[in-house]
């Protein structure tokens, strides 16, 4: 089924509970709806964690934890799919994401030359917020809406194919 696959992936429910960062959670963190492999708290966690992973902002991990209890979605997923956007995806991630924001509000593509400075960050930022951060929401709900219903439809024709393969084993079984 699903539920073996994922959890050939995530990791241990002891081991998450016991990390440092998520201590804040408390008992929250004991709530077996968060640790539960099903089609609904697997797409959720889904969603909340591609939702976050596009929302430019420091430690997505921790609002994707904090969300995924508030809504009582798989917590695991939601923080591991936050990784999506890392050190080696974050640039052309957050530039589709202004180029996007940009189309969308009708503003001419500002021409970025990077330099790793806070003068820089505090010059171009100015020109590129309003783009860059529409467009992050964009890419992020439609991530999470894509995210939820693939979840759904991916999860429902395993079951579909565990289905009928059970059916098949049996028919070859009886007599």
């Amino acid at each position: 089924m699903a539920r073996k696959l994922i959890r050939r992936f995530v990791p241990d429910t002891d081991q998450i509970r016991s990390h440092k960062n998520l201590q804040f959670l408390g008992k929250w963190l004991h709530n077996p709806k968060l640790w539960h492999l099903n089609r609904r708290s697997v797409a959720g966690g889904a969603a909340v964690g591609l939702f976050m992973a596009f929302i430019p902002m420091p430690l997505q991990m921790l609002p994707a934890a904090v969300f995924s209890v508030i809504f009582k979605f798989n917590m695991p997923i939601a923080v591991a799919l936050v990784w999506i956007t890392n050190p080696f995806t974050i640039a052309p991630i957050s530039y589709f994401a202004y180029k996007l924001g940009g189309l969308l509000l009708g503003l001419p593509i500002h021409d970025i030359a990077f330099e790793p400075t806070w003068e820089w960050l505090v010059t171009e930022f100015r020109w590129i917020w309003q783009p860059f951060l529409l467009g992050s929401f964009v890419v992020s709900a439609v991530s999470a809406v894509t995210g939820y219903f693939l979840v759904h439809a991916l999860w429902r024709m395993h079951v579909i194919r565990d289905w009928k393969r059970r059916k098949l084993r049996r028919a070859s079984i009886s007599p």
